[in-house]
């Protein structure tokens, strides 16, 4: 007896130019299941589901959507269809209000006009579901990027769709906030929605998902039952080989304090006072929207500093803006590379250039040569995948794309280097390409501030680790302690919520 999928994709091929993204791969859905779809950024993952969302047509292959052939002719059809998706990276609409972002392109109206009155009521019914914080009125461009994830869920799921893809969904999410996205997914497949879960947190895998199928390089790999695989078994399927330690840390030789602040306040955060130390990676741990981010954003001068003061080699310094920071020799990745880091529509080499172009003038003319040189070693050292460095960044994956975002500031050389989520949306291989970098950026003598919200991380990668609560430091780790086993993941995350 044949098996009852949902929807089946067999054979599907999609080729960019001269580069075949999807090689005839297969997946297939049951109904009220979880599949988890896994993969290196740059397997094929989005490419699959953007096909069956309607953005590409495949060039080979066929699809069936509740045992009937399926064609999509755009992301307004599938929803019609009942197939909805949440993108990894989030396109806001800044000047739309939440109810219009929710809605968009399925308004309510009465006759010809638009009913606002009845839209933001519905808004209003499905963010109660949610206990979202604000209103139907709220301007999508107040929100953190964290709020606009939720947003983004909460309008795939109010379209009642049968089949919602989620890539990458809890990225930008605290685990508060991930335990209520768990429960609302069980709520869906308790109805008989069915998921794909795209996700680099194999913790939230073997959690929520019932069944995994990995692409390697466009290829399709397995299927499998979630029960009896093995996490190692699903990263060597993903990357082909054994990847021993996901955090490579090693022990460098940490020497004089390079930078510190004393009592800083800031919008959102509040007497906040720490140094870090050459060779030193300093964690900073904390739920969303605890002062972790916004503390790094004020020292970098993207915002003001209300009081306090900050040091640099033990001589106090004022900076206004980034330039001023950059100039100084302190540099930051911040967590939305597409919004903050990257120029998608120019080159990998601007892109890596664009900071550093002071160093690469004669004069008022800039030295080409010395620049693509410079641009492609970059490029190398950082394992970044491509075909050129005249490629555009938009060209590339997410992994791809962070490593080009640390490439541009590394040839800055900077003394101190802040990371505000680095592997958001990175794949386990790349991963651990990014972790050994940031060893060997430490190894150099620069001091790194690490931000993360996945706890193993901050743990597995740094010598020390701040714990925000509110605004507020609630503590402080060294690695001695997690490494004898005095300090456990629990306990961490005791003191986010506020504990001693």
């Amino acid at each position: 007896m044949a098996e009852n999928y949902i929807l089946e994709c067999s054979g599907i091929s999609k080729t960019f130019g001269g580069t075949q993204a999807l090689k005839e791969v297969e997946l297939h859905i049951r109904p009220g299941e979880v599949h988890a779809l896994l993969g290196e950024n740059g397997a094929g993952k989005s490419t699959l589901m953007k096909c069956i969302i309607g953005l590409y047509k495949p060039d080979k292959g066929a699809m069936t959507w509740c045992q009937k052939p399926y064609q999509a002719h755009g992301p307004v059809d599938a929803i019609n269809q009942g197939i909805s998706m949440i993108h990894q990276e989030l396109n806001p609409e800044p000047h739309l209000t939440i109810a219009e972002s929710i809605f968009l392109k399925r308004e309510s109206t009465r006759g010809f006009l638009l009913d606002k009155k009845a839209q933001n009521k519905r808004a209003e019914e499905v963010l109660k579901k949610f206990n979202f914080p604000y209103g139907p009125k709220t301007l999508m461009k107040d929100l953190t990027l964290a709020q606009v994830q939720m947003i983004e869920i909460i309008k795939a799921v109010s379209c009642d769709a049968k089949l919602i893809i989620m890539d990458e969904p809890t990225s930008s999410l605290d685990s508060e906030e991930t335990r209520h996205l768990f429960q609302t997914i069980n709520d869906l497949k308790s109805k008989g929605v069915a998921i794909i879960y795209i996700s680099h947190r194999m913790e939230e895998i073997f959690e929520i998902c019932d069944r995994v199928s990995v692409f390697r390089d466009g290829t399709y790999v397995s299927s499998r039952d979630m029960e009896g695989v093995t996490k190692d078994e699903l990263i060597s399927m993903m990357v082909g080989r054994n990847i021993e330690n996901v955090f490579p840390k090693t022990d460098c030789k940490i020497g004089k304090p390079v930078f510190r602040v004393e009592h800083l306040c800031g919008k959102g955060f509040t007497d906040i006072s720490f140094e870090v130390r050459q060779g030193e990676i300093l964690g900073i741990s904390g739920l969303v929207g605890s002062g972790r981010s916004e503390t790094v954003r004020a020292i970098f001068g993207l915002d003001p500093i209300i009081s306090g003061k900050m040091y640099l080699d033990g001589e106090e310094i004022k900076i206004k803006n980034p330039q001023d920071a950059i100039r100084r020799g302190i540099c930051m990745v911040n967590e939305d590379r597409k919004e903050f880091g990257l120029c998608l529509q120019r080159s990998i080499r601007e892109n890596i250039s664009l900071p550093n172009l002071p160093k690469k003038q004669r004069g008022l003319l800039l030295r080409q040569k010395k620049e693509r040189q410079e641009c492609e070693d970059a490029a190398k050292t950082l394992t970044v995948k491509c075909a050129s460095i005249e490629h555009t960044a938009l060209s590339l994956s997410g992994g791809n794309q962070q490593k080009v975002v640390l490439a541009k500031w590394i040839m800055a050389n900077p003394k101190v280097l802040i990371l505000d989520e680095p592997t958001r949306g990175v794949d386990v291989g790349a991963k651990s390409d990014i972790h050994a970098l940031m060893c060997k950026f430490a190894a150099k003598g620069m001091a790194v501030i690490m931000i993360s919200s996945e706890l193993p991380e901050v743990m597995g990668m740094s010598d020390r680790i701040l714990i925000y609560h509110e605004g507020r430091l609630n503590g402080s780790i060294d690695r001695s302690e997690i490494i004898t086993g005095n300090t456990t993941q629990e306990e961490i995350l005791k003191r986010e919520f506020g504990g001693k």
